[in-house]
């Protein structure tokens, strides 16, 4: 039923999605990864406003995306309605439950994809982007032992400037992991070199629009 609806939507949306985001997508390396994500994985993107959810959609259009969301997003009957039937992830953020973190793993092993904006919250004006990153993705993809998908948008959405996303390389997160770390130190690591390498494919599109 998900994967139903989430085609319904995609189908329906294409268009006025096209007109408003206008997405242009780059690629670190189209030759190993392009916009159609074969196996289970993980997207894990920077989060500029609530439309990188849509974004990601459509990007990704082949896919039924599972994206990890806010418990705030839920709140709302109509809103969360719809998030649920689209196979929204709850994360409570003020509870120590971390049964979402299984539903994933579930959802991976199937085959399937999870998505994540790790920054965790929207950037408050001012702050330095990306946010840090929690480190919930990098664990995730220890676990499940699948590749995280890293993902750079602009956040350009109904502007006069087109949105731009740029794919890149799968990572796995277990060849980074340093056998003469803890587990605390290495999530940090991998979440933090996950964050530069989000931050080096941002200036992909600086030097794609010096071409």
């Amino acid at each position: 039923m998900t994967a139903f609806f989430n085609w319904f939507v995609k189908i329906t949306g294409w268009l006025p999605q096209k007109i408003v985001f206008r997405t242009k997508v780059y690629y670190q390396d189209k030759s190993v990864q392009s916009s159609k994500i074969k196996g289970p994985a993980i997207i894990v993107c920077n989060h500029t406003s609530l439309y990188d959810y849509a974004a990601m959609l459509f990007t990704f259009f082949s896919r039924t995306l599972r994206f990890q969301m806010a418990e705030v997003l839920f709140q709302k009957k109509l809103l969360g309605g719809f998030l649920k039937a689209m196979g929204g992830i709850k994360v409570d953020r003020n509870s120590s439950d971390f049964g979402f973190m299984q539903e994933c793993k579930e959802i991976l092993d199937k085959g399937g994809v999870v998505g994540v904006f790790p920054e965790g919250r929207l950037p408050l004006e001012g702050e330095e982007v990306p946010l840090p990153f929690k480190s919930g993705a990098a664990y995730l993809a220890l676990y499940a032992d699948v590749p995280i998908v890293p993902v750079f948008t602009n956040g350009q959405y109904f502007s006069k400037k087109r949105a731009k996303v740029v794919i890149g390389k799968p990572i796995w997160a277990k060849e980074l992991y340093n056998a003469d770390l803890s587990e605390k130190e290495n999530l940090a690591a991998i979440s933090e070199y996950l964050r530069q390498t989000i931050v080096e494919l941002g200036k992909i599109i600086d030097e794609q629009e010096k071409v």
